[in-house]
């Protein structure tokens, strides 16, 4: 079992950055590959970013390529994203999402592939 909390959402003008944290409770954090997701009003939940146990192997959205990076932290069993260049087109509930199966590229980017959820975060972009 793990549990997900995420912080650091807010509301920044667009062209700002915020860094999105996601703590997970569990010795086994390690083992998962993790996710970001974001779910805008009247839309559905879309795939952000994703990165392997170690963070050696990454995926992102090409809505957010070269301006977002996912990194993580084993030692203190948290997962970033760090947002640059922020467009009102982010704004958004973000949420992360832990997965026990391997990091198998584009499969990473389906929310079926998560069984844990964290409760999201809100960012707002405004123009």
């Amino acid at each position: 079992q793990v549990q997900l909390v995420e912080s650091g959402g807010g509301l920044v003008q667009a062209g700002g950055s915020l860094r999105l944290s996601c703590a997970a409770s569990g010795r086994t954090f390690s083992s998962y590959a993790m996710g970001w997701f974001r779910q805008a009003p009247g839309k559905e939940r879309e795939f952000v970013a994703a990165c392997n146990w170690s963070g050696s192997n990454t995926y992102y959205a090409d809505s957010v390529k070269g301006r977002f990076t996912i990194s993580r932290d084993n030692a203190k069993n948290t997962v970033y994203l760090q947002m640059n260049s922020l467009k009102p087109e982010d704004t958004a509930v973000y949420y992360c999402a832990a997965t026990p199966l391997p990091f198998t590229g584009v499969a990473v980017t389906t929310t079926q592939r998560y069984d844990y959820w964290g409760q999201g975060t809100q960012v707002t972009v405004s123009s």
